[in-house]
């Protein structure tokens, strides 16, 4: 937030102290939704130390990333932040320190029209009229021994249940996202989801799940090979989650919310030296390289790919914390991850269709058959346009990509783009990378191209 939302000292900051060439960034991508306050921030957060006047606002130490938290930033700002940077909140309420009474208060106090306590003060400190905050998650990791006041699965499950049951009576019309394990690493990872959706089924909509990727050993096969390993977590939990509907004979499906998904190691050296109890330390400041950018637009295929169940995909996160978006005193500057992010923001939307890829593969330590192909194809009715979004991962190969669409008649060619031909350690701090045209594909009776290696590519028609 500080230094990058909002940064009432910089030049480029409004009336607001928001950041308008950051805001002017996040347009670019699209975002719909995003997640506040947290993260492991949220579980030792008390949501009225950040609303009323700015200097009646007491600081407090953030446990959770060891720093001071002037409350300077809070929640009546975010909601004034978004709704400037065309997108929508997903709150998160504090189930690490607090509970059931905190959590209904903040509904109250976002959503509820006004004659109330917590309506009236929302009134009172400017806000007439209700937030209509629609999508909330009910705490954060709470399976981590390192969040504040990490549970059970039993003791989360029916804390969520308590929770998630009055938030609802509040307001009937949220849906509500219960914390699903960390990592598939935990040690309790399967059954702390079966044990949690035992006790909230009735009263959640979504399951979340939280997954990071980095390339520490070096192995570039290995690392874009990461892809399968978010597909096989994906596949898991909602084998787990369908399991439990059997269970409970229940017509209800519960949906994933992947809220926290990036990649993340590069700064984990550098934060081991920041000094504690500082203001806003910049933490977690990941300078993403070209082959980051090819994961990553692989994780999003992988997204799209299970789109009929993950409803819900954050990015972790949006400004200069393992962040697409840099910002310096002088302006912005955008990292490669930002490039298919916005590509596949701006244009998969509509229906991910369920293709059947074949390539050639390779072997990889961890990964037994990799194609060199990953892909997947959107279509939008309204506009009447199909979409194939592709990374060819073979590192000295070109790939022959030859698309049938099985009796769709194509009219033509909208675009083609391609994102390659740099070092796979490069970064843009130089600002010089960009998305460039693909002159090599053809539309006939199908779509044929010409994949560069390690390459980004996004092939647009009219059918």
């Amino acid at each position: 937030m500080y230094e990058g939302i909002y940064d009432p000292d910089s030049p480029k900051a409004d009336e607001q102290g928001f950041r308008q060439d950051v805001i002017e960034a996040v347009k670019k991508l699209n975002v719909p939704l995003v997640r506040y306050p947290g993260g492991n921030f949220v579980s030792g957060y008390n949501w009225e130390d950040g609303v009323g006047p700015k200097e009646s606002r007491p600081t407090r130490l953030d446990l959770a990333w060891r720093s001071k938290e002037t409350n300077e930033f809070g929640l009546h700002e975010f909601v004034d932040w978004a709704a400037k940077a065309n997108t929508s909140v997903n709150l998160a309420v504090n189930l690490g320190t607090r509970g059931v009474d905190a959590a209904r208060n903040l509904v109250e106090y976002c959503n509820f029209p006004k004659g109330t306590y917590y309506s009236d003060m929302r009134r009172q400190n400017g806000a007439e009229a209700p937030f209509n905050i629609k999508t909330w998650c009910l705490g954060n990791e709470m399976d981590g021994p390192w969040q504040i006041g990490a549970k059970t699965a039993y003791e989360y499950g029916r804390l969520a249940n308590e929770a998630a049951k009055v938030m609802k009576w509040v307001d009937p019309s949220i849906e509500l996202v219960a914390c699903g394990s960390s990592s598939k690493e935990n040690p309790t990872y399967g059954s702390w989801e079966e044990t949690v959706l035992d006790e909230t089924y009735d009263n959640i909509d979504y399951l979340s799940l939280h997954r990071y990727y980095g390339n520490q050993d070096n192995d570039l096969g290995n690392y874009l090979a990461q892809s399968l390993d978010l597909d096989d977590f994906i596949q898991s939990v909602i084998a787990i989650c369908d399991a439990v509907k059997a269970r409970k004979h229940s017509k209800k499906t519960i949906n994933l919310s992947m809220d926290e998904w990036n990649v993340w190691y590069h700064s984990n050296d550098q934060d081991k030296q920041i000094e504690p109890w500082q203001s806003a330390p910049p933490l977690l400041e990941d300078i993403y390289n070209f082959e980051d950018a090819l994961l990553v637009g692989e994780l999003l295929i992988t997204l799209l790919r299970h789109a009929d169940r993950v409803k819900i995909a954050c990015l972790a996160q949006l400004v200069n914390v393992i962040a697409p978006i840099m910002t310096t005193k002088d302006g912005v500057w955008l990292q490669s991850i930002f490039y298919p992010f916005m590509q596949v923001s701006e244009y998969g939307r509509g229906v991910a269709l369920n293709t059947t890829v074949q390539a050639p593969t390779y072997t990889t330590k961890s990964f037994d058959e990799v194609p060199y192909l990953e892909s997947i194809a959107t279509v939008d009715e309204d506009s009447r346009t199909i979409t194939i979004f592709a990374v060819n991962r073979s590192q000295d190969e070109a790939l022959d990509l030859d698309v049938d669409f099985d009796g769709i008649a194509l009219t033509g060619k909208v675009f083609a783009t391609q994102f390659a031909g740099y070092d796979v350690k490069a970064t843009n701090e130089n600002g010089q990378m960009k998305i460039t045209d693909n002159a090599n594909v053809t539309v006939d009776n199908g779509v044929s191209a010409k994949l560069e290696p390690l390459s980004w590519n996004v092939i647009r028609v009219t059918y």
